[in-house]
């Protein structure tokens, strides 16, 4: 899209500083200067395009990104010690600094389709593309929305909008273009050779992210085995040099005697290796999966309760854990920040015990690729006793995000689990939009992990939530049998009285099956 200039009408237009016009212009001139927080619409009607500036908004921004319930975040010193920095460029002035150039961020555009919904719908999800693709490492320039029924077979936006694009491209510098959707591999070739520079589809960001935060050895293989099934059907040639094999004079290829046969091309080669890796990459996952059954059987046989902290990227749930539990589980205001399933033991206010579990965050059309390699991780929320669904109040959609999460819980078979939604960043939302979401969510908890505003009732809310012991007993134990009177005051059983006589201690309790069995010796009928 060919650059407008902005009409009196513009409020945006009209905001902006001379800084910040001098910073749009030396962007367009390619100039290594980071991107302002500008957003600057362009055009109007079915037709048109609409275009999104500026740093992503769906991002939020807090004064304070911790808590001390934190900890020191040494995890995350040590990922942004490894980032790459804005203003820094590849081009050598001298052929002697070789040895001392520093990458720059890469300079990317977005374009995204409005087939259906609202505009702001669509405005809503190229901000969190420009969010995932800020995550990976990339500076976002400039961003396209196109009014369109359905995308075009042969470049997604059509010839005509991708020649448009390809003005952008040249104008800005970008160097690559991030397409909100998942492109076939044909529609990918196609825009590339109009745009002449590299395009990747939505899929493909989210994976990057991924291969870039995952730390364990089960989250690293999961990642891979995803990118490997991304990969597989979108491998391409390279020209005759790999091509079959021809016997005899067929097709003027005179290749003669010994070339004879249908041979293997080398894309056939790369498509097998991968097959074998990704069968090897499953069979490992599988190897990984009897530790965390049997720690989940271990809970499951002291009837431990699980709870599980799931929810839309970014919405505060490593913050929410810490807040909990003081975990000190690393927070960053980034999309999937943290990939590693945590588990940390809690403690009601009358001393029940129960399991709180930090998930991978959800986000709109996640890839099935990567649904089916986490679903190992995804059995915490399926296998809870209760889900804590927190949800981003501050987002400007945070419907949107809840029906993505809640898709997701259907394909993990979790929409059976009891749900308590914790409507998260309440210190940072518009309260209207709050009491919106209160009147749509009866079971609901209004929080803020970065304050502590609400922890209270939601800690209230989770004591009444869990499964709690259910078998009632009198019991009169022994001094000597002093074991049992320990066993009384752990994590699975309830105290209601405590007496202590001539004979023993009589007790009145509220206890599991499993501990039932073991006091049925003790009980007293009078």
């Amino acid at each position: 899209m060919t650059s407008q200039p902005n009409t009196g009408s513009d409020p945006a237009a009209q905001d902006m500083s001379p800084q910040e016009i001098q910073a749009v212009i030396d962007r367009i001139l390619a100039k290594d200067v980071p991107a302002k927080n500008v957003s600057t619409p362009r055009g109007e009607g079915s037709g048109d395009g609409k275009a999104v500036l500026g740093r992503a908004q769906a991002i939020s921004r807090l004064d304070e990104e911790h808590s001390t319930y934190d900890g020191d975040q040494q995890d995350l010193e040590e990922r942004r010690a490894l980032r790459r920095r804005a203003g820094l460029s590849t081009e050598l002035e001298d052929v002697t600094e070789v040895e001392y150039r520093q990458l720059r961020l890469e300079r990317v555009v977005l374009a995204g389709l409005w087939s259906e919904g609202t505009l702001a719908d669509a405005e809503n999800s190229l901000r969190e593309l420009a969010a995932l693709a800020e995550t990976a490492g990339s500076e976002v320039l400039d961003g396209l929305v196109q009014r369109r029924d359905k995308p075009d077979p042969g470049t997604f936006l059509g010839s005509g909008k991708a020649q448009e694009l390809k003005d952008i491209v040249l104008s800005t510098g970008a160097d690559t273009v991030v397409v909100d959707a998942e492109l076939a591999p044909s529609q990918r070739r196609a825009l590339e050779d109009i745009v002449k520079v590299k395009v990747i589809d939505r899929t493909a960001l989210i994976l990057d992210i991924f291969a870039q935060h995952a730390k364990s050895r089960e989250g690293k293989a999961q990642v891979e085995l995803a990118q490997l099934e991304y990969l597989l059907p979108r491998l391409r040639g390279w020209g005759e040099s790999m091509s079959r094999q021809a016997g005899g004079q067929v097709g003027g290829a005179a290749a003669g005697m010994g070339s004879r046969g249908p041979g293997e091309t080398k894309i056939e080669l790369d498509r097998r290796r991968i097959r074998t890796r990704m069968a090897k990459l499953r069979r490992e996952i599988a190897a990984m999966k009897p530790a965390r059954e049997t720690k989940r059987a271990n809970r499951r046989r002291n009837e431990v309760p699980s709870v599980a902290i799931a929810g839309y990227t970014n919405a505060g749930k490593s913050s929410l854990l810490n807040r909990l539990t003081d975990a000190g589980v690393l927070v960053e205001n980034a999309l999937f920040a943290t990939l590693d399933p945590t588990v940390r033991k809690a403690e009601t206010a009358d001393g029940l015990g129960y399991t709180l579990a930090d998930t991978v965050g959800f986000v709109r059309s996640l890839p099935t690729q990567l649904v089916e390699a986490f679903r190992s991780t995804l059995e915490e929320v399926a296998d809870a006793d209760l889900i804590l669904h927190v949800v981003d109040v501050s987002h400007p959609d945070p419907e949107g995000q809840i029906a993505a999460v809640r898709k997701v819980f259907s394909e993990v078979d979790a929409r059976k689990v009891p749900e308590i939604v914790v409507l998260n960043k309440a210190d940072a939302a518009d309260p209207f939009v709050v009491e919106r979401l209160k009147q749509r969510e009866p079971r609901h908890v209004v929080v803020s992990a970065r304050t502590g505003e609400g922890i209270p009732e939601l800690l209230k809310t989770i004591s009444e939530s869990i499964p709690r012991p259910s078998v009632k007993m009198e019991l009169l134990i022994p001094y000597d049998r002093g074991d049992l009177i320990s066993k009384l005051h752990e994590s699975d059983a309830e105290i209601l009285s405590l007496d202590h006589v001539e004979v023993g201690t009589r007790a009145a309790v509220m206890v599991r099956e499993g501990l039932a069995s073991e006091l049925e010796p003790f009980v007293v009928n009078d």
